[in-house]
């Protein structure tokens, strides 16, 4: 920080297992200065962030303390209600994903950072990790169209079954986690997205009738690429094949390999790698290969606090240098909009057009 800069004040409302991430980022960086917490229950924090006064409302808090930053990670359902209430009141915003629980709620989130000169960083952690960013340029350099195999299953019980459980309250696996996976999809064909069909099945007599514990659905694309993306949560799911990575084209194939022993409802496995396997489809005279399989080490990637300490410093990096956000917030709502629309063929057994 130069003697000139003021730190940002943040105001920091969830502290579940991403708000305390991103709250120990904020206080481990001395251009944060951390006006307060907002959780609308009791909750254990870490050591670090004890001293910090915690409130329960998010509104009354923010009018009181007047931050430059709300950093929102709340449940899905008030995403869009208080990041609006954060830029009417002149604070900027980061915003956990996924931006709003339906389309119309996100374009509102949009055109108020828009309207208000504010920005909106939206927590799409996958955009700062090296291993992600390393995956999604050599598919890229692969060619398309692409076919996307990707998931994320997670045998959940105890305290994370809960936590998944007060989740579909209101939002569905396959929008909650897909949003991510989507956007990466995204990321790496640039083509439009046209149809999306989706299933699922409710696993639960737990979750409400309504709601659904596994999805899976498929993405057509513009330029003739196709994706799925599966996620299913509780104790019921498999753990054989919970991490799937993978990105195909004519001309080979880019995966993320996993080791067995690790456990899908570790928060930290939702982000590591292991390793990047590159393989290249060219055959000789033969048939057989011409280069032989090219494995990238990721043993030193950052872990989940370290991901949160780097999304972090790209919202300063977004406030002190002004960057152009209208790409980056259009991609959060997009993303959200073909997971919505694979809800919506779950719900309604259809085909989507977008």
């Amino acid at each position: 920080m130069t003697q000139s800069a003021k730190p940002i004040r943040v105001l920091v409302a969830g502290l579940g297992n991403m708000g305390r991430s991103h709250a120990l980022a904020y206080h481990r960086n001395p251009d944060f200065e951390i006006v307060g917490l907002v959780n609308r229950s009791p909750v254990d924090l870490p050591e670090e962030l004890r001293s910090y006064p915690v409130e329960t409302s998010f509104p009354e808090a923010l009018k009181r303390m007047g931050p430059d930053l709300a950093s929102i990670n709340t449940y899905s359902d008030s995403h869009a209600q208080f990041a609006i209430q954060a830029m009417e009141a002149g604070a900027h915003v980061f915003l956990e994903k996924p931006i709003a629980t339906n389309v119309e709620d996100a374009v509102r989130v949009v055109e108020c950072a828009k309207k208000n000169d504010r920005k909106l960083v939206v927590g799409y952690i996958l955009r700062h990790h090296p291993s992600w960013m390393t995956l999604i340029e050599k598919a890229r350099e692969l060619g398309g169209p692409y076919v996307f195999r990707l998931n994320l299953n997670q045998q959940s019980s105890g305290p994370t079954w809960a936590t998944h459980k007060s989740l579909m309250e209101t939002t569905s696996p396959i929008v909650d986690c897909g949003v991510h996976y989507v956007d990466v999809m995204c990321q790496i064909t640039d083509a439009k997205a046209v149809k999306v069909r989706g299933m699922g099945l409710r696993l639960s007599d737990e979750i409400a009738p309504d709601m659904y514990n596994y999805g899976h659905f498929q993405v057509i694309f513009e330029d003739g690429s196709v994706g799925w993306y599966e996620a299913g949560w509780g104790p019921m799911m498999s753990e054989s094949a919970f991490f799937v990575k993978d990105i195909v084209s004519p001309n080979g194939c880019v995966s993320i390999m996993m080791p067995e022993s690790i456990k899908s409802d570790d928060v930290d496995t939702h982000t590591k790698t292991s390793l990047i396997r590159l393989h290249k489809a060219e055959t000789d005279k033969n048939g057989d290969f011409v280069k032989p399989d090219t494995d990238l080490s990721m043993e030193d990637e950052p872990g989940h606090d370290e991901l949160c300490a780097r999304e972090q410093a790209y919202v300063l990096k977004a406030i002190r240098e002004d960057i152009d956000l209208g790409r980056h917030m259009n991609d959060a709502v997009q993303s959200l909009r073909i997971c919505l629309a694979a809800d919506e063929s779950v719900r309604t057994g259809r085909e989507v057009d977008l």
